[in-house]
């Protein structure tokens, strides 16, 4: 009995089925307890350009229905990225790398994305848009539709790998930023990342985390995600990449 075909196409990549971690929970360690062969793409957790330490702990607290983290993209850099991490993905395993970036302006977004092309061995690009813009006073780059057209259309014609802009949720009209990401060549949007928050110990009367507001992920924001996510396929004509929540695969 012939098996039912599950393969769906990003851009230019054809992946054997549409189940692939979201980036910022999936390491090297995931690979003891996960097939990763039975995935569709292997999604890393996201990198920026040069190494970074995190924010300050506590990173990570328990809440009702799901988790806060202020973890701050703790990687060690690009670079660390094309030596070690795509080595030992592609030296293991016959799946797509898609390799999610986080960067500080544009110019930082180019030049990963240039070093990534040039090496060649990643096959599609996550755009990590929900990270701060420093030269915007720290307000997301996924906030704003004018940026987030701004970055794909600036790293479009530097290559022809899929280009997928992780979106925010944390906006007033989500589909605005994704149609304008669709205008400026992305090959798909996925989203939605985590939600702001923020928790207090009632018996010390301070927050919680040591960076005071953080994201919010788990089975409660599941039925946003999911709204969400229908709305921007309402409007967009690329595929949408549904993130959020997701504990098994009903």
């Amino acid at each position: 009995m012939k098996g039912i075909d599950l393969s769906v196409k990003i851009g230019n990549v054809v992946l054997k089925n549409p189940v692939m971690p979201a980036s910022g929970t999936f390491g090297i360690e995931s690979c003891e307890v996960c097939e990763v062969e039975k995935l569709g793409a292997i999604v890393p957790k996201s990198v920026t350009l040069h190494p970074r330490d995190g924010n300050p702990p506590p990173r990570v607290i328990e809440t009702v229905g799901g988790m806060l983290n202020s973890v701050g993209i703790q990687n060690k850099g690009l670079q660390h990225f094309l030596d070690v991490i795509i080595p030992f993905y592609k030296e293991r395993y016959d799946v797509p790398l898609m390799a999610s970036i986080s960067a500080y302006s544009v110019d930082e977004f180019k030049q990963m994305v240039q070093m990534l092309h040039d090496d060649g061995r990643t096959d599609l690009i996550e755009l990590n848009v929900s990270c701060p813009n420093l030269k915007a006073g720290g307000k997301a780059f996924g906030m704003s539709s004018e940026d987030t057209y701004h970055i794909v259309k600036s790293v479009r014609d530097i290559t022809d790998k899929p280009l997928i802009p992780k979106l925010t949720p944390n906006v007033t009209d989500i589909t605005v930023i994704a149609l304008a990401a669709e205008e400026a060549g992305a090959d798909a949007v996925s989203l939605t990342n985590t939600y702001i928050g923020m928790a207090i110990d009632v018996h010390s009367r301070k927050p919680k985390l040591g960076n005071i507001i953080g994201g919010l992920s788990g089975p409660a924001i599941k039925p946003i995600s999911v709204r969400m996510v229908w709305q921007v396929a309402q409007k967009v004509s690329i595929p949408v990449i549904g993130i959020g929540g997701i504990q098994s695969w009903e």
